[in-house]
């Protein structure tokens, strides 16, 4: 006779756990990925006022400066991951956040072209077509994490630039 098992549940970090290490407090994004609904749309909605941030600078300084946050994501996203248990937690957002960040570099500063940015980096986020998918579920650690949000950002690069060009030349 066989039983099906339900897959262990995933622990759910809480205020004390963020604050316990500073790599928490970064990889769950501050406390948005504590959200109980839909933690990596909040984390990437935090990604917005980080850009801004930084928005300032000239684009090769705005590229160092995401390069440099997607390196740290690696060791925060890892260290986070093993005190969770689960390696690519629900709540870890970081990834979310830097890859955010990226795909603003690229996007005219207008709002309605930054909640395109935003819907369609979620969009392949959630989706993630090939290869996402197969780096997601092969690539394990921080790398891994931050990894997979890249290549999601990459693609909404690509759409945005598409149909930035359609509205030019249409």
């Amino acid at each position: 006779m066989t039983t099906s098992a339900k897959p262990p549940k995933s622990p759910i970090p809480n205020l004390r756990f963020l604050l316990q290490h500073p790599a928490h407090l970064f990889s769950l994004g501050f406390g948005s990925g504590l959200a109980k609904k839909a933690p990596g749309t909040f984390g990437t909605l935090v990604g917005l006022p980080l850009f801004w941030l930084i928005s300032i600078y000239p684009l090769p300084v705005q590229l160092l400066i995401i390069a440099t946050l997607f390196l740290i994501g690696i060791y925060i996203c890892d260290v986070t991951g093993k005190a969770l248990g689960v390696v690519d937690h629900g709540g870890i957002v970081w990834d979310e956040i830097v890859a955010m960040m990226l795909v603003l570099t690229f996007t005219p500063n207008q709002w309605q072209w930054w909640l395109t940015a935003f819907l369609l980096f979620r969009l392949f986020d959630i989706w993630k077509p090939y290869p996402i998918r197969q780096c997601d579920e092969k690539l394990k650690n921080g790398f891994g994490v931050m990894f997979d949000d890249l290549l999601a950002a990459i693609y909404a690069i690509v759409g945005l630039k598409a149909l930035l060009w359609l509205t030019t030349h249409i």
